[in-house]
């Protein structure tokens, strides 16, 4: 991971281009989040420019302007661009295919830089998991993409295993690539009134120890093969701790398809949070409720199939919880480095040898690894630092930027 880097000579101006702020998106929404708020508590200016409808609430609060555009029409993003882009020391777009093009159009002929953060949307699985979908990317790519970011003043990654990946998704791929820190911000002081909330509201999670999936829950998580797993380790040890299983599903049928699974190897549908069977399936946590249920599980745990920084397992990291995850968590080995957590392929037997693991682990070990995932995210994944980072790269784009 990168070092962390010097303050800059004088606060940045900085505008961020990304499809939307909703925290139901996932990761990137949220990351933006949180390292904006960091970029203004080191007293940089940041403007978010989105495809969320007009009018809009501001996440921020007030923080910082927020500009909901509301179309995904190139002409929209580009009018607003080209109006507004000397406004700003440089451009950072969240993504790709929506945004990093009509970008790259709008600021042609100007010095105003960008960098572009694919967010994993480089990762080769999506070629293998969606073969038709890659095929047309790859097609976009050629008219569209590639010229964007081989504009880009950098192409940013999370870390160098999402880099080395990104060079296999497409051709041609030419970019300037930069490894920036990455992170989320420490969590709140525990509040005793959030727990006791929490645990009103599902009170099946004060009926011992549990395991933590929390997040989107999509295909490419891992949860089918989380359920079988865990079905599998239940069976050989009764007393084993519940399987929660919180967030939002990619779409109703994949819900329903899980909840069947769950049924099928003898789990229960888990659907009541009144009811004691051992995988239980909570909504969207969000703020304290989210932050109560990290520090409350014993593990968390994530199967990804593809995953290119996993916000999520970083705040886990931040509240003291070991992780269990899968060798397809770009940031595994510096977790397992640090003794933070375990890791193995993402697959029925690598999670049920997860589990296994964690299983045979003392309480002496366990509490040591809660103490290694504390200081694994101070030392990697705190927000300030990652802040900083990003910073740099933004002065380096600025000294040599250049019209293209």
């Amino acid at each position: 991971m990168p070092t962390d880097a010097p303050l800059p000579d004088r606060p940045r101006r900085i505008l961020r281009v990304i499809h939307t702020l909703r925290r139901e998106a996932g990761g990137p929404s949220e990351s933006v989040l949180r390292s904006t708020e960091a970029l203004l508590r080191l007293g940089h200016q940041v403007e978010i420019v989105t495809q969320d409808p007009p009018g809009t609430q501001s996440p921020g609060e007030g923080r910082f302007p927020f500009h909901p555009l509301g179309s995904r029409d190139d002409a929209t993003l580009g009018t607003w661009l080209r109006a507004r882009h000397a406004d700003f020391d440089a451009v950072l777009v969240h993504g790709l295919w929506q945004n990093a093009a009509p970008v790259h159009r709008a600021l042609r002929g100007t010095a105003t830089p960008y960098l572009v953060f694919p967010h994993g949307m480089l990762d080769p699985w999506f070629r293998r998991a969606y073969p038709l979908k890659h095929l047309k990317k790859q097609l976009y790519w050629w008219r569209h993409e590639a010229a964007a970011l081989q504009a880009a003043a950098a192409v940013c990654f999370t870390c160098d295993a999402e880099r080395d990946l990104a060079r296999r998704a497409f051709i041609p791929y030419r970019v300037h690539e930069r490894v920036v820190a990455y992170g989320t911000a420490r969590p709140p002081h525990p509040d005793p009134a959030a727990h006791a909330a929490l645990l009103a509201r599902f009170p099946m999670l004060a009926r011992g120890p549990f395991l933590l999936f929390l997040g989107r829950i999509h295909d490419k998580k891992g949860v089918r093969e989380l359920i079988t797993a865990y079905a599998v380790f239940r069976r050989q040890r009764s007393e084993a701790p519940r399987l929660v299983i919180a967030g939002p599903c990619a779409t109703p049928a994949e819900g329903a398809g899980l909840r069947r699974l769950a049924r099928t190897v003898g789990l229960g549908s888990g659907d009541d949070p009144m009811m004691d069977t051992p995988v239980l399936w909570l909504p969207m946590l969000e703020d304290e409720q989210k932050w109560t249920a990290l520090r409350a599980c014993q593990a968390f745990v994530l199967l990804s199939h593809q995953e290119n920084f996993g916000l999520a397992v970083a705040e886990a990291l931040a509240c003291g919880r070991p992780v269990l995850i899968s060798n397809k968590v770009n940031i595994w080995r510096e977790i397992t480095t640090d003794g933070a957590g375990i890791a193995g392929p993402d697959t029925v037997a690598g999670g049920l040898a997860l589990l296994r693991q964690w299983a045979a682990l003392s309480s002496t070990e366990r509490a040591a690894m809660g103490r290694a995932a504390s200081a694994c995210f101070e030392a990697r994944f705190e927000i300030t630092r990652a802040a900083r980072d990003l910073v740099a790269a933004v002065g380096e784009a600025v000294r040599s930027r250049r019209s293209f």
